[in-house]
């Protein structure tokens, strides 16, 4: 490997004798192209993960060639150290152009190499690259001599390339639409193993024929010098959509709360249930179905099937050992319990020091957080794992709003790669699905309560009002969505525990999900803290 140094010898504009073809085993271009030019072209991008971090230096762990004929593109994994003594990998594609009008916002590197004057881009903006990337899958050939491999699935059915243009701003990876019929998927955060993405949707379209997600069409990968299978793209079928379930949530919702002033509602009159208490439709009282309206429910009854649907896929594997269900045990819960305690002090260390940020509501919430953070401790601590007789499956690992496409009338569930903390490892533990669902209830809340913050104004009610509003429509949720998902489950089969153990890991689940959650809301969005806040006290004081 190649080390930045602390003072680059050379200095722009960068010449070296070589052709571009051979350039990666040129030294004096790598110690220039490992320099603070690279530092700063991977800080500015929307997919570099590191931004909380320092970045120390950047080391190139390997490389492969994409060639066909006289196009040279180079496949870079790069290995970015911090100065917090950890380090991340990073795919990034490379081309050299020299026409002086081409990616202006996306040039990395300014050279001359034999004569001829360019720059280094990153090759996705290159329309030759991402067509022959395409073929290359679509072909399923790997002739470039490099550990370099493609797969097409079955279910490709396509004969050429016609056209191509980005899909939008993403955070993490980056994603092209091909043919206006399918998406390839460009992972820029890698990992020495198979991504999750990659693994289920693949297992969930291939051999379950789950056909609400994006079907599997292809992927490529590299065997690495170690050895690793790397995941470095994926291509899926495009699926029409009307955008996510979140941006309905929220214009649903806001038509809920806009209710109350029509409809002239008096929210201390709205009846209530207890926590997840299961409701068919013909059960929720008709106040509440004269306020939200019947249209809301059964789009949350469609949500959960499909959401069943996935577990129940998901759950029926007995020959692949990596999806296979398997029960609770002594390891599972060590590892849990070690990783919620971490997790519970990197945000309780997070809120003691931008406590002064916080005003109203969510000041009186985090000071009863403060004052029963021991409580809290415990109810992670208070995990046993030979009461649980329920299963444990590959799950979603990171299931909200926001990861579902709606699709007219139905639901299609998609990016599979995980919790953003969590190591490639850990998402891929199975998990009770329940997990799952308490994701999606977090992100019913969160729909609730951005509402009430941003739109708060247009309703004439006190927030406190808003609040307790919120709460009661909270609950009716997640009992419809409850009662459609437990009886679809059990229908199949699928082992998720009697009734009270039910409860235990909802509770438990949306418990970590909220504490994961206020981390975020403290270093970013102060008054937001509010939204997690509530979720945890509300877990913490019912004891029903």
């Amino acid at each position: 490997m190649v080390k930045k140094k602390q003072e680059s010898l050379l200095q722009p504009p960068y010449v070296f004798d070589v052709e571009w073809e051979s350039l990666l085993d040129h030294k004096p271009f790598i110690k220039a192209f490992l320099s603070d030019i690279l530092s700063e072209y991977i800080l500015r991008q929307r997919w570099y993960g590191g931004k909380s971090s320092k970045l120390k230096y950047i080391e190139l762990h390997q490389y492969f060639r994409i060639q066909q004929h006289d196009e040279v593109y180079y496949g870079l994994l790069l290995e970015i150290n911090f100065e917090e003594a950890f380090y991340q990998h990073y795919f990034l594609p490379i081309a050299f152009v020299s026409d002086e009008s081409f990616a202006k916002e996306d040039r990395i590197l300014p050279l001359t190499i034999k004569d001829q004057t360019g720059f280094i881009i990153d090759a996705i903006n290159l329309e030759a690259f991402r067509k022959l990337v395409f073929e290359r899958i679509m072909t399923s050939l790997s002739n470039d001599r490099t550990p370099v491999r493609y797969h097409k699935s079955e279910l490709f059915k396509e004969t050429e390339y016609r056209s191509s243009k980005f899909m939008g701003l993403e955070q993490s990876n980056t994603s092209v639409i091909i043919n206006d019929n399918s998406v390839i998927k460009f992972f820029r955060r890698i990992y020495a193993d198979k991504n999750p993405d990659f693994e289920m949707s693949q297992f969930l379209s291939e051999k379950k024929g789950f056909k609400n997600t994006p079907a599997y069409l292809g992927s490529i990968s590299f065997i690495d010098k170690d050895n690793d299978n790397i995941t470095i793209a994926l291509l899926q079928e495009l699926v029409p959509n009307q955008g996510d379930a979140w941006e309905f949530m929220l214009k649903e919702v806001h038509k809920v709360f806009a209710n109350l002033e029509y409809k002239r509602i008096d929210v201390s009159r709205l009846p209530s249930i207890e926590m997840f208490k299961g409701l068919q439709i013909k059960d929720v009282p008709p106040e509440i179905i004269d306020w939200a309206g019947l249209s809301i429910f059964l789009r949350l009854q469609g949500m959960a099937r499909r959401t069943a649907e996935m577990h129940i896929a998901l759950g029926s594997e007995f020959e692949d050992t990596a999806f296979t269900p398997t029960h609770f045990n002594s390891d599972y819960e060590v590892w849990l319990k070690n990783r919620l305690l971490y997790q519970f002090q990197n945000r309780l260390n997070s809120v003691e020091n931008n406590l002064h940020k916080l005003e109203g509501r969510a000041a009186e919430l985090v000071k009863e957080f403060l004052e029963r953070k021991n409580e809290i401790r415990r109810r992670f601590v208070h995990f046993d794992w030979t009461k649980l007789k329920g299963e444990r499956i590959r799950v979603h690992g990171d299931y909200h709003l926001g990861q579902i496409l709606v699709n007219n009338e139905d639901f299609y569930l998609l990016d599979f790669e995980g919790e953003p903390e969590s190591t490639i490892r850990d998402r891929k533990v199975k998990h009770p699905p329940l997990k799952d669902v308490a994701g999606i209830f977090r992100s019913f809340h969160y729909a609730i309560y951005a509402n009430i913050f941003n739109n708060g104004e247009k309703y004439p009610y006190s927030q406190e009002e808003l609040f307790k509003a919120g709460e009661t429509l909270y609950r009716f949720f997640i009992g419809v969505f409850l009662d459609t998902y437990v009886g679809l489950i059990q229908e199949n089969n699928l082992n998720i525990g009697y009734h009270q153990e039910r409860i235990f890991i909802l509770k438990y689940s949306l418990l970590e999900k909220a504490v994961y959650e206020l981390g975020y809301e403290m270093n970013s969005r102060p008054r937001w803290a509010v939204i997690p806040l509530e979720g945890i006290l509300g877990i913490i004081n019912d004891t029903k």
